[in-house]
């Protein structure tokens, strides 16, 4: 049976989300063989701006490379939360900021509410790897691809001398998704 799976991370400019978007199509072409797409946008500020980055994956050629019935949504900010929630398939996964997102909508959704900005700060002291920690979180989610696959392309992605710190981080975001009884699949 085929699949096609498709995630918007959303959020604000600065917060990593097209850098997870690169890594996970990264990882999905150039590691696993699965047919990948990757796409973003940015509001009219690049840093605290709206920022979204959609990945598609498919084992068959994608046609539209944008995301329409969304599997997954990650919403670091309210206002993400807000603007997009309602392009989520119903049994979608809905992943939010506990700290960022104070109102969350109700409906036939999976809700993941996580503390991945203050998890980042306080237990790695770096909050700008609290995208890293989102990914890993993600990776178990759902899935679909390996984590040996998604850990070679966040170390092709990452700036140099950040390797290690985000391992930390994605190490992180997979213990977080276990204790949370996120499940691969």
């Amino acid at each position: 049976m085929s699949f096609r799976y498709e995630m918007r991370l959303s959020g604000e400019g600065g917060q990593g989300l097209v850098l997870v978007g690169k890594i996970l199509a990264e990882a999905a072409a150039i590691y696993e063989g699965i047919n990948a797409t990757q796409s973003q946008s940015y509001g009219p500020e690049a840093r605290g701006g709206a920022s979204r980055s959609e990945v598609i994956l498919s084992d068959e050629d994608i046609d539209y490379p944008k995301a329409v019935d969304l599997d997954l949504l990650l919403a670091l900010t309210q206002e993400a939360c807000d603007r997009y929630v309602k392009d989520l398939r119903p049994g979608g996964h809905l992943l939010i900021d506990e700290d960022a997102v104070a109102r969350v909508p109700e409906g036939e959704l999976k809700i993941w509410a996580v503390p991945f900005i203050r998890a980042a700060r306080e237990r790695l002291g770096r909050e700008i790897v609290a995208n890293i920690v989102a990914l890993g979180f993600i990776t178990r989610l759902v899935g679909r691809l390996s984590e040996e696959s998604v850990r070679e392309s966040i170390l092709t992605r990452v700036p140099k001398g950040t390797e290690e710190i985000n391992q930390k981080a994605f190490d992180l975001g997979l213990s977080m998704a276990e204790e949370r009884g996120a499940r691969r699949g």
